[in-house]
C-alpha cells in the first residue's frame, strides 16, 4: 500500500473505512476533471511552523496549470497575510480570504463583504458587553484592535493573522468597509461564547469558529463555500469539479460544497464526517502528497 493509500479514506454506512485507491482514481481522469483546487491554511496547507515546501507545491502548480486547474487559498485569515505566504507569486491564485467576505481572481478583485454601520455599531455593543472577548474589526484596508481593550502582546500575536492591523481609540470610529469581526476567547469556551453569539446576533452576523478561541462573525451566507461559488460562475464550472482541503468548522461548507472534499487527519470528527475522504496531516504535507497524485 502507498503512502497515499494508507491515509485517504471513505465513508462506508456512517462509517470510515480505509480504502486503496486506485492510480486510476486518483490520476489520469480525475485530473483532467477537477478544474478548482480549494485549501485552507492554517493546520490544512502549512505546518505548524508555518512552512510548506516551496519547491514541491511549485512543481504541482505547473502540473496544475497544465491540466487547466486554478488553485484557491481559502482561509478565514486577511488576504494581505495569506499573499505573503507565497512571495514572488501570489498574482498566479486566487483566494478566497476573511471566511468568503474577500475573494479576487489572481489580480482582479471579484467581491468584498460590506458590513451595514448600524450592524458594526450592534456587534461592538455586544461584544463589549463580555469583557473576555478581545474583538478585532477586519476591513478591506486593514483589521483593527482597539487601546484598552486588548493588551500589545494580543496585538503582535494577531500581527501574525493580519499583516495590515492598527490601533484605533475605538471601533466605532473606524473609517473603513467591514468584511467581518474576528473575536477572541479562551480557548475552552470557544463553544460557549460561539452558541452565545449565535444568540444574541442572530439575524444580524453568522459566528462560524475552526476552534482553539477563535471566532469570526461574518455576514450571513458569506462562507467559504460562496466565495468559491463566485469563483465556480466565473469561471464557467461546476462544484463537480472542484476539490476542498480542511480540517477546521469554517471549511464545512466548502467541503459539502466541492465535488471531491478531504479532511486532514487532524481534523475535528465533525469535519471528516463532512468529506468524502481523509488525507495525511498538515505536518506531513498531506495536500502536497494527495495533489502530487492527482496531478500525476
Amino acid at each position: 500500500m502507498t503512502c497515499f493509500s494508507k491515509y485517504v479514506i471513505t465513508k462506508s454506512r456512517n462509517m470510515f473505512k480505509q480504502v486503496e485507491i486506485l492510480e486510476s482514481q486518483v490520476g489520469g481522469n480525475m485530473k483532467n476533471n477537477i478544474k478548482l483546487v480549494a485549501v485552507d491554511i492554517d493546520g490544512t496547507f502549512v505546518r505548524s511552523d508555518y512552512t510548506y515546501d516551496i519547491t514541491r507545491f511549485q512543481t504541482i502548480l505547473s502540473r496544475m496549470k497544465d491540466a487547466g486547474c486554478n488553485f484557491v487559498v481559502a482561509s478565514g485569515n486577511q488576504y494581505y497575510q495569506l499573499r505573503d505566504l507565497f512571495p514572488g507569486y501570489y498574482d498566479e491564485l486566487s483566494f478566497v480570504a476573511e471566511n468568503g467576505a474577500f475573494v479576487k481572481d489572481r489580480k482582479e478583485l471579484v467581491f468584498t463583504a460590506n458590513m451595514p454601520k448600524e450592524t458594526v455599531d450592534f456587534v461592538i455593543d455586544i461584544c463589549r458587553e463580555y469583557p473576555e472577548i478581545l474583538n478585532v474589526l477586519c476591513g478591506v484596508d486593514s483589521a483593527y484592535c482597539q487601546h484598552g481593550t486588548v493588551s500589545q502582546e494580543f496585538f503582535e500575536l494577531t500581527n501574525i493573522y493580519y499583516h495590515r492591523l492598527k490601533w484605533t481609540d475605538d471601533l466605532k470610529t473606524v473609517k473603513d468597509q467591514i468584511l467581518k469581526f474576528a473575536p477572541t476567547v479562551l480557548e475552552e469556551k470557544t463553544y460557549f461564547y460561539y452558541d452565545l453569539l449565535c444568540k444574541r446576533l442572530k439575524g444580524k452576523v453568522e459566528p462560524t469558529t475552526s476552534g482553539h478561541g477563535s471566532i469570526d462573525l461574518i455576514m450571513p451566507g458569506c462562507h467559504k463555500a460562496s466565495g468559491l461559488k463566485r469563483l465556480v460562475e466565473r469561471w464557467g464550472i461546476t462544484p463537480e469539479q472542484c476539490a476542498a482541503f480542511g480540517d477546521g468548522g469554517n471549511d464545512i461548507e466548502m467541503l459539502n460544497y466541492c465535488g471531491h472534499s478531504y479532511a486532514m487527519e487532524n481534523a475535528s470528527e465533525n469535519v471528516k464526517n463532512a468529506a468524502k475522504y481523509v488525507c495525511p496531516s498538515n505536518e506531513e504535507d498531506g495536500v502536497l502528497v494527495t495533489l502530487e497524485k492527482i496531478f500525476t
